[in-house]
């Protein structure tokens, strides 16, 4: 007998659950292989565009950058939008100094490395870039790679085995995640030090490395990770301490440098991982780190050894963008300007959003289906913002996630907060108001 919890989908089936259907009924369906399965999630997209709830891989005609025009998949004409969906916070995709770092770096390399990092893909551009990211992150030595899922999983693959243990927050970035599965993995609340501790008093003495990973900043809740107080606890129970700076680069700290600045721990940290693809503005990630551990991982780790070296107008534009980020510091304050404004002004109206304290702001709804239909109002408006689901998170977690950038104007944001008051408050308003006369 099938589990209750597994649908086996037909066109009939698919029409009638439609609403109460998520990615994750199509993880495994029994008695389905790839093909069926595949074939299965297409008539699911087809059901979803149909009502307009395909709110993914909107096509841009005009790349980042706070109002996007879009190709709309509905009417196929172009369409203008006021963009909230980008890890861009500080603008560097569009800064003259990186654009012009980036065709430099082109001219001199050409279009790539042409080869892997180990084996002669290695060029003196990559070696400015990884001296630059560790003194930037307070570390002797960095390792610089083409994905930031790739420089987490890889990392950490490189690292840990069925000898070591991985305490997780619960929140931890997937990369992360996907990186531990050779090893064995210890869950903690999320941001609890309290039940941290209780992970580690118990397997403390059980593991040969002990290894703690979390986010410097949640990419779903736009929340800091209690850095300093991890690592104190780290350091009392012999462990080690990994930070993901994903979305703190750039961000947080006096000078941007993230969540060990932020908590004035730089250099007591032992691994500083990150992604070139939010603040700096490009693509790639890094690993910063002791100059030994950075050796090993460049022989183990096969996401770095088995891919391609960065291409040199990548590392062009980090370098410049990393030279922005420490000389001007007016872009940072910008964003936190918006920042400050736009939250205060989510609160004022009433909406959830958890414990953001960054450019990320998850409002927080709850039901799949309203987020969906929201989403799609919101892109009538000309307001380019994300669904976020289950299982991307907790079935009763779903939620609209927006980010703020340097670049979004005052304009931007009200106009924003108008239609979100009018997607969301206003109905609510009108519908109490209908209420109390009806009683009346």
């Amino acid at each position: 007998m099938k589990p209750e919890s597994q649908i086996n989908l037909n066109k009939e089936k698919l029409l009638k659950d439609y609403t109460e259907l998520s990615l994750a009924d199509f993880f495994d369906i029994p008695g389905n292989d790839i093909y069926e399965r595949a074939g299965d999630f297409a008539e699911y997209v087809k059901e979803t565009k149909k009502r307009k709830h395909y709110n993914y891989r909107r096509v841009s005609a005009t790349g980042a950058a706070p109002v996007m025009t879009i190709i709309d998949r509905y009417t196929g004409r172009e369409k203008e939008m006021i963009y909230l969906a980008s890890n861009d916070y500080l603008n560097l995709t569009r800064h003259p100094k990186t654009i012009a770092a980036g065709m430099v770096a082109l001219e001199k390399y050409g279009t790539g490395a042409g080869s892997v990092p180990l084996l002669g893909g290695t060029l003196d551009i990559h070696i400015e870039l990884e001296e630059k990211i560790a003194r930037f992150k307070g570390c002797k030595d960095a390792v610089i790679f083409t994905s930031g899922f790739g420089s987490n999983c890889g990392t950490l693959m490189s690292m840990l085995n069925q000898n070591d243990v991985a305490i997780l927050d619960i929140l931890d970035h997937a990369s992360i995640v996907e990186g531990c599965k050779n090893t064995n993995i210890k869950l903690f609340k999320h941001n609890d030090l309290d039940y941290l501790e209780k992970v580690l008093k118990r397997y403390s003495s059980k593991f040969r490395t002990k290894l703690i990973a979390v986010d410097g900043v949640y990419s779903m809740d736009g929340d800091i990770a209690p850095l300093d107080r991890i690592v104190e606890l780290a350091k009392a129970y012999g462990a080690y301490v990994m930070v993901d700076e994903a979305h703190a680069s750039g961000v947080i700290g006096s000078n941007g440098r993230g969540t060990p600045e932020h908590f004035h721990i730089e250099g007591k940290v032992d691994i500083v991982a990150g992604t070139f693809s939010k603040a700096l503005g490009t693509v790639g990630g890094f690993i910063a780190a002791s100059e030994e551990l950075a050796e090993y991982i460049r022989f183990f780790s096969k996401t770095y050894m088995f891919s391609t070296a960065m291409t040199p107008q990548v590392a062009g534009s980090l370098i410049a963008g990393l030279d922005v980020i420490e000389n001007e510091p007016e872009l940072r304050s910008r964003l936190w300007t918006n920042i400050r404004y736009f939250k205060g002004n989510l609160l004022d109206l009433g909406f959830n959003i958890g414990n953001s304290e960054t450019a990320i702001f998850p409002i927080i709804i709850g039901d799949d289906l309203l987020v969906k239909e929201a989403c799609s109002e919101l892109h009538e408006r000309g307001i380019y913002v994300n669904p976020v689901l289950y299982p991307a998170v907790q079935k009763n977690q779903s939620r609209i996630r927006i980010s703020l950038t340097s670049k979004h104007t005052r304009e931007h944001l009200d106009e924003t907060l108008n239609a979100l008051e009018d997607v969301f408050i206003k109905p609510k308003q009108n519908a109490e108001l209908i209420k109390q006369k009806c009683v009346v």
